[in-house]
């Protein structure tokens, strides 16, 4: 979070929020880079990662045009779109929600806070995202591509149509961004906007943002004058399950399982709780610590397993899956992770909050 982000917060009174789709509120950000990896070795052509993840927030049409110019490809730009995109709604059917997304969208509906969605993608596709995710269509009435405007993000004009959509002033719009490019157009409109990276390793370019959070866990809607969340139990979060699979050594996750739609997102940061269990039938209460450390010249996440019950003696060497089932809180970003530790008081909220029903879904905890 920056470091005035509250004072800043306190001087306008948000009574509108507009949301990017892509990396905010969906994991399609992991999918499209498997989409386009794959897309490119049917050309014979290796996909150069780090300037993709540049490109990342892009309108489809400066995308193609860049990436066919990038990649010396003998097609045109209505060719590049007539073969990547049964690729993309492909994977699109995978897609999840990020962790805070459902939360917030169900919140901001139930307290009748106007929001729209915003994205630089196609209208039709944002459409058949939204349609995939159980819900989403009655709760968006106002859903934006960037084809519906004159030109897409970095300009501002997106937003500046969302809020004469909703019927709001500039001023008092909350735009919800996880790209820098997202965040550009709604500083050029005049809107508050805050950055919830999907790249954890551009986070400190970001600085132009109101307010920057590693998850939308951590957003308080009524920093910004709007009502808070009501769904607290016990001091902790439910979220909708997470799992996460790797090997356990020493007290930490290493190897993540998983790639595409069974990544582990950038924005699960912080402190969770919730069930794990070893190839044995035998499941273990434990807390998470997610962060994200500094090595050489890259960033690198680490990730500690605690056990918190009396039989949590974790075993070394082993695969180890997990299901996260609560939120304890963020980390402080200006700490190192060996000074991130697991409090005494998140195990104590961890093991009284998993004695609630809220949280006994160990029950559902696939098998290795």
């Amino acid at each position: 979070m920056n470091g005035n982000a509250n004072a800043n917060a306190a001087d306008t009174h948000v009574s509108a929020v507009i949301l990017d789709l892509d990396g905010t509120l969906l994991n399609t950000e992991v999918l499209n880079k498997d989409v386009l990896k794959d897309y490119l070795e049917g050309y014979g052509k290796v996909v150069d990662q780090k300037k993709e993840d540049m490109r990342s927030g892009m309108s489809h049409h400066e995308f193609r045009l860049a990436i066919i110019k990038e990649y010396d490809l003998l097609i045109t730009p209505e060719q590049f779109t007539e073969e990547i995109r049964p690729m993309y709604r492909e994977r699109w059917l995978l897609a999840r929600a990020l962790p805070g997304a459902n939360r917030l969208i169900k919140h901001l509906h139930n307290q009748k806070v106007p929001f729209a969605l915003a994205s630089n993608s196609l209208t039709r596709n944002v459409e058949a995202k939204v349609s995939h995710q159980p819900g989403w269509t009655k709760y968006f009435p106002i859903v934006l591509g960037s084809d519906q405007v004159k030109s897409g993000k970095p300009s501002p004009d997106i937003f500046l149509e969302a809020a004469n959509r909703m019927g709001v002033n500039v001023a008092s719009c909350l735009v919800i961004e996880d790209s820098l490019i997202g965040v550009k157009a709604a500083k050029a409109a005049g809107m508050k906007v805050v950055a919830v990276p999907s790249l954890q390793s551009e986070s400190d370019q970001f600085s132009i943002a109101d307010m920057v959070l590693h998850t939308l866990l951590d957003l308080q809607p009524e920093v910004w004058g709007l009502p808070p969340f009501e769904d607290w139990v016990s001091g902790v979060v439910p979220i909708e399950p997470v799992h996460v699979r790797g090997l356990y050594k020493n007290g930490f996750l290493h190897e993540l399982e998983g790639h595409g739609a069974s990544a582990l997102p950038d924005q699960v940061v912080g402190v969770y709780f919730g069930w794990a269990q070893f190839e044995s039938p035998k499941i273990l209460k434990i807390l998470m610590s997610i962060t994200w450390e500094r090595n050489c010249c890259c960033l690198e996440k680490v990730i500690h397993v605690c056990p918190i019950d009396e039989s949590g003696e974790a075993n070394c060497d082993q695969k180890m899956q997990v299901m996260l089932v609560g939120y304890i809180g963020g980390h402080n970003k200006e700490k190192s992770s060996s000074e991130n530790k697991i409090l005494e008081e998140d195990k104590v909220l961890a093991m009284t909050a998993l004695k609630s029903s809220a949280f006994t879904h160990h029950s559902c905890m696939p098998s290795f």
